[in-house]
């Protein structure tokens, strides 16, 4: 978490330096013109792109299939179109890669594998990727109250349990009292 504050720190930092450094060899006005131009082209260019990918995702709900990649592509547009109304040449460059289809989709699969999968990993204990317990409960190794024959006295597998074993091989149902006693009413242990 500090690595991101600390780069989203750095970023406006690197562009006025940046800037100053143009505005150095080029000169004030031509820097400015710059900026705006950068920004008028990549918002033209966000547009585009834009309709382009909700003309797919209108495709993919018409079609019955999820649009994933369409949904990620917008978000990465809304953040393009962020850095490009924000005045500077370093913003403006990750934009337009943002923005750019060919620079976009490897960003989306390393957005996918490094952001969407690890937070849809943990926030449904595996069930949204696929990696769920299939076999027995989890960290079950047959030693503990949830696995084996070892339920403890009175649990589920455990002597004297419901369903555990007795020393002849008959299972055993717990500590019933006889049929005959409870249809008499009398329920005390003989």
């Amino acid at each position: 978490m500090l690595r991101i504050i600390a780069l989203l720190l750095l970023i406006p930092l690197v562009d006025m330096v940046l800037l100053v450094a143009v505005a150095g060899a080029l000169g004030a006005v031509p820097t400015v013109l710059l900026v705006v131009l950068t920004g008028l082209i990549g918002m033209l260019l966000v547009r585009a792109e834009g309709r382009h990918t909700l003309a797919k995702i209108q495709r993919k709900v018409l079609q019955g299939d999820p649009p994933t990649d369409e949904l990620l592509d917008g978000a990465l547009l809304l953040i393009a179109g962020a850095l490009l109304l924000t005045p500077g040449l370093v913003t403006d460059v990750i934009g337009f890669l943002l923005v750019v289809p060919p620079t976009r989709y490897p960003i989306r699969i390393a957005v996918k594998k490094w952001v969407v999968t690890p937070y849809l990993e943990q926030k449904t204990g595996g069930f949204a990727t696929g990696s769920v317990y299939v076999g027995g409960f989890p960290n079950d190794d047959g030693n503990g109250p949830v696995g084996g024959d070892s339920g403890g006295p009175g649990g589920f597998g455990g002597p004297g349990g419901f369903g555990g074993s007795t020393d002849d091989g008959v299972r055993d149902i717990g500590d019933a009292t006889d049929i005959d006693d409870v249809e008499d009413g009398d329920d005390r242990p003989e």
